[in-house]
């Protein structure tokens, strides 16, 4: 009886290993790795004999087929997930006391690299510190997929977005000849990303920085994560000194009066019906950003620089999650007895 177990619990990890070396698609793919960054042939063929096909990330990938539900079915979707409250699970998952203490924590920690990064970069320390704290909860959770079977799976089995993580996985190996590590000790997470801040191969290539000058660019080192943020966020449009968003109020409960989302934009002074809640002194257009709770929906203005923050990922309640985080450790440092003001001074 033991045996037939045995064998039935290693059957799904034996057919989870896969030999592409005779796939015509591999086959250009190599000799492309052999022909622009001078791989020997031989290390490919090695590399390629025996991935590890990744399923999680394939079914993430994979189109789904339309599913018919019976009312029943219907009814008990609705109740599981009511109409109203995204943002309020959103945000249960992503901003919690304890990522708001350990993101005090690391600013601290790394308050002499983060004050170069701000006064290099112009974006706040503490904006840094949130988006590596939602991206691996600040290094504690960087990924448990192996990055080259995670892209040779998506490169090369069938699945929505076969072209882009073909050349993620050509960056990747790229980027493993640069900086002369193995490809098959990295991890990341189930797309690919890398390191403290989840960087695309893509990414890293484009925006990485050796902030400890150490003639390599890791990251999954804080002061080259830490740097290599700030840069993405300045080269994406990042404005030095301005707001990124407010709180404003509009009459009732639900808001319908104008389309709301990251892409549009107006003239502040054109939205009949909508006023600030504080002076923020920003003159530029803004766009409205609705956050679904459960009992109303919140109404906020987005600056550019919130626009920058959906650069890194494309979602409103993310940059707005990155945005209440880092004001939330800004908040828990600021005290009486632990000022931060002189981490600010440029």
């Amino acid at each position: 009886m033991k045996k037939v177990v045995i064998i039935l619990l290693l059957m799904p990890i034996m057919m989870l290993a896969k030999d592409y070396r005779e796939e015509k698609e591999v086959i250009k793919f190599i000799d492309r790795l052999v022909k622009e960054y001078r791989y020997s042939k031989s290390s490919l063929n090695r590399l390629f004999a025996d991935v590890q096909i990744q399923q999680v990330p394939l079914r993430a990938f994979t189109p789904k087929h339309k599913i018919k539900r019976t009312p029943a079915q219907i009814a008990r979707l609705k109740r599981l997930y009511p109409k109203y409250g995204a943002w309020d699970r959103y945000i249960k998952l992503k901003i919690t006391p304890d990522r708001v203490k350990r993101g005090a924590e690391f600013l601290k920690k790394h308050k002499n690299v983060l004050k170069i990064a701000q006064n290099m970069y112009g974006v706040p320390m503490e904006y840094i510190v949130a988006i590596i704290g939602i991206e691996s909860v600040y290094g504690a959770n960087v990924g448990k997929y192996k990055v080259f079977d995670t892209l040779s799976t998506l490169a090369f089995e069938p699945n929505r977005r076969n072209k882009f993580f073909k050349n993620q996985l050509f960056k990747f190996m790229h980027l493993a000849k640069k900086e002369g590590f193995n490809p098959k000790n990295v991890y990341g997470s189930y797309a690919g990303a890398i390191g403290l801040g989840q960087f695309m191969p893509s990414n890293y290539e484009a925006y990485g920085v050796d902030f400890n000058r150490d003639g390599r660019i890791t990251l999954q080192q804080p002061e080259d994560a830490i740097a290599s943020i700030a840069n993405y966020l300045k080269k994406n449009g990042w404005r030095r000194g301005e707001k990124v968003a407010t709180r404003v109020r509009y009459r009732g409960n639900r808001f319908r009066g104008y389309k709301t989302g990251y892409r549009t934009l107006y003239h502040q002074s054109k939205l009949k019906g909508i006023e600030l809640r504080e002076e923020w002194g920003y003159k530029g257009r803004v766009s409205l950003i609705k956050l679904n709770k459960k009992s109303y929906d919140e109404l906020w203005f987005g600056a550019k620089n919130f626009f920058v923050i959906t650069r890194y990922n494309h979602s409103a309640y993310y940059a707005m999650a990155v945005h209440q985080l880092a004001k939330e450790i800004k908040s828990k440092i600021e005290t009486p007895k632990n000022s931060i003001l002189s981490l600010y001074e440029n």
